[in-house]
C-alpha cells in the first residue's frame, strides 16, 4: 500500500477545503506522467475517495508521445491499486520534428500539445475537471521565470476555468517538491524521470531558464529558510493597486 505522509494529506485537505477543488459528483481526469508528482497525486485522490463524505470519480490518463514508450509498469501499478487508467496514443513527437525550429522552445510546444490533448480527452469523455500535479516549487519557478524572462507577474493558480469550460485543479499547490521526492523514496515507487522527456531526443540547445531559476531559488532559500512560506503567503496577499497597471489604480 502506498502511504502518503500525514503532512501531505493534511495540506491537500486544507487546500481542497479552501478552494473547493473537489466537489460532489465531480468526474476528474488526472494527467499521469508517471513521475513522482503525478503518482503521488493519484494516490492522494484515491485516499480522498475513501475519506471524503461526498462522492467523486477520477481516472488517470497517460499521454504517449509516439516514441515507442513502454508504460507497462504504470498499467500494472494502477491495476494493483484498482485505479482506472488509460494510455492515450498521439503523434506529438512526429509533429514536433516538423514544427519545432532550431533554438525554439520545444518544452513549451510539448506542454501546449499535452495540455490540448488532455483537454480534448476530458471533454470528449465527460470529465468536468482536470487534475494536475504542480506543486509550490513549480509555482515559485513559474513566477520567477515569468518575472525575469517575460516581464510578467504570473504563476499557477490552484483552480481556474479554461476557455472550453473545463476546470483545472492543482491539489498540490501548497506542497513542496522535496515532500514528493521523500514520498517516492519511502514507498519505493518506480517513477518516470527526465529521461522520458521527448525533448531529450532533439539535437538542439536545451533551455536553461528553469534550471537557472531552480538554482536561484535554492540559493535564496539557503539565505532565507522561510522563503517558500513567505512566497506561499505572498501569492495570496496581492496588492494590485501598488503596481503600474492603470486598470487597478485607485
Amino acid at each position: 500500500m502506498v502511504k502518503l505522509s500525514k503532512k501531505i494529506l493534511s495540506q491537500i485537505g486544507r487546500t481542497n477545503a479552501k478552494y473547493a477543488l473537489i466537489e460532489k459528483n465531480d468526474n476528474i481526469l488526472l494527467g499521469l506522467s508517471g513521475g513522482k508528482d503525478s503518482l503521488a497525486l493519484m494516490h492522494a485522490l484515491a485516499h480522498m475517495q475513501k475519506v471524503t463524505p461526498h462522492k467523486f470519480n477520477f481516472k488517470a490518463v497517460t499521454l504517449s508521445y509516439g516514441m515507442g514508450e513502454d508504460y507497462g509498469f504504470l498499467k500494472e501499478h494502477c491495476q494493483k491499486y484498482g485505479i482506472s487508467h488509460e494510455v492515450v496514443d498521439s503523434n506529438v513527437y512526429e509533429l514536433s520534428g516538423q514544427k519545432i525550429r532550431k533554438n525554439s522552445s520545444f518544452c513549451s510546444f510539448f506542454s501546449r500539445m499535452r495540455r490540448g490533448i488532455l483537454y480534448s480527452y476530458a471533454l470528449e469523455h465527460g470529465f468536468n475537471k482536470l487534475a494536475l500535479a504542480h506543486h509550490l516549487d513549480d509555482a515559485a519557478e513559474s513566477f520567477f521565470m515569468n518575472f525575469i524572462y517575460n516581464g510578467a507577474l504570473r504563476s499557477f493558480p490552484p483552480k481556474y476555468r479554461a476557455k472550453n469550460g473545463l476546470v483545472v485543479i492543482r491539489p498540490f499547490i501548497h506542497i513542496r517538491e522535496r515532500q514528493l521526492v521523500d514520498n517516492a523514496k519511502n514507498n519505493n515507487l518506480t517513477v518516470v524521470g527526465d529521461e522520458a522527456c521527448p525533448a531529450m531526443r532533439f539535437d538542439i540547445k536545451m533551455p536553461h531558464a528553469r534550471a537557472k531559476t531552480k538554482e536561484l531559488l535554492a540559493n535564496l532559500e539557503k539565505e532565507h529558510p522561510q522563503l517558500f512560506i513567505s512566497l506561499s503567503s505572498a501569492f495570496e496577499n496581492i496588492h494590485m493597486s501598488t503596481f503600474l497597471n492603470k486598470e487597478f489604480l485607485n
